[in-house]
Formats: structure tokens, sequence, C-alpha cells
């Protein structure tokens, strides 16, 4: 079965802005890498409209060669965008999702193949919610942003997370890997005893 991975940016104070850190070529390679290792990554409309942007890079590429290949990869790989406004996608690679978010995802982990990428803090908040995110890769830069969108807003029930592993940039940024295994609610702590 295919793992659902949430792999997203934030800022020390928990923000999901990416206006507010600076992507170099250390981590633009480390997203080639993810993209690459990925089968599908999914979009709220929002993020799609953002990464639109890439396929101009592939019609002018930077001469960067870790930009570039991301733009070459963002470009590849599959993705569905969750949308109730959208009636079409500008990129081939891309198609509205014909379902609701938890059946949509739920027929792509019974598919073969490779994981499925999260990139949307709306769409990481509802498949925690549904309690669908095997794994979440947060990569913490060293900025405070002061403002912006949280990434657990609304989350009503306790989720214990396991770090697995970590990976530092030399940009100071830092992924921070956890394995979800357990949700808590208030009912479940009456029945623990004390």
């Amino acid at each position: 079965m295919r793992k659902v991975i949430a792999a997203i940016n934030m800022t020390l104070d928990g923000f999901c802005d990416h206006t507010a850190i600076i992507p170099d070529e250390q981590m633009h390679q480390h997203y080639t890498d993810l993209l690459d290792e990925s089968g599908v990554v999914l979009y709220g409309r929002i993020t799609y409209q953002l990464m639109e942007y890439w396929p101009t890079v592939l019609k002018e590429p930077t001469g960067i060669r870790e930009t570039d290949d991301f733009a070459h990869s963002i470009d590849r790989i599959p993705k569905v965008v969750f949308s109730r406004t959208l009636e079409t996608t500008n990129w081939d690679t891309a198609r509205i999702a014909t379902n609701e978010l938890k059946e949509e995802v739920l027929a792509l982990k019974q598919e073969e193949g490779k994981d499925i990428l999260v990139g949307s803090p709306s769409l990481i908040i509802a498949l925690t919610q549904l309690g669908l995110i095997d794994e979440y890769q947060l990569c913490l830069h060293p900025v405070i942003a002061g403002g912006g969108m949280p990434l657990f807003k609304n989350i009503n029930e306790r989720v214990v997370l396991s770090l697995v592993k970590t990976k530092t940039f030399n940009s100071g940024a830092i992924i921070l890997y956890y394995h979800s295994h357990l949700r808590f609610t208030a009912d479940s702590f009456k029945k623990i005893p004390l």
C-alpha cells in the first residue's frame, strides 16, 4: 500500500508561507529527489496555482541546475488538484480530483506505485483530521514570520508522532521526519487507568 507523505516548508513559528523562506540549490535538489521518488502529488487550488510558475522555468531556464531540475521534476509528476472552483488545469500532468478527498486518497493508496505526496497546507490539515497521513516531512526554516497560515490549525484531536530521522541543510533549515501512528481523543484519556 502506498504511503501518504505530507511534505511542506514552514517557519520556526509554525507558519506556511513560501514568501518567508528562501530555498537554495540544496533545498531544490532535495525536493527534486523527493518528487522523483514519488508517484503523485496532491494540491489544493491555491498551492496548485502557485506551482504553475514552474512551466515558465522550463521555457526560460534559470541556468541554476538544481532549480531547472526541480522544474522538470514538478512538470513530470502526476498532480491531483482538489478544488471546487477550478474546472480544468493548464498542466498536462495535472487533473482535477473526481471524488471527495477521503475517497480519492483511499483509492490512490490502493494503487500500485510510488508514494503519494501532499504539498498543500489545507490538504495536510484535512488529511490529518481524517487520519490518512502516514509520514510528515516538516522542513523548518530559520525564519520567524510573525504571522501567516498556521499548518496545524483546526486540529482538535491529539496526534502522536514518532521522529524517525532528520536532515540538515547548509541554510540552517532542518527536515523533521515523523511517522504517524496513534490518535488520541479526549475520550481516549478517560479510558486510561491512572
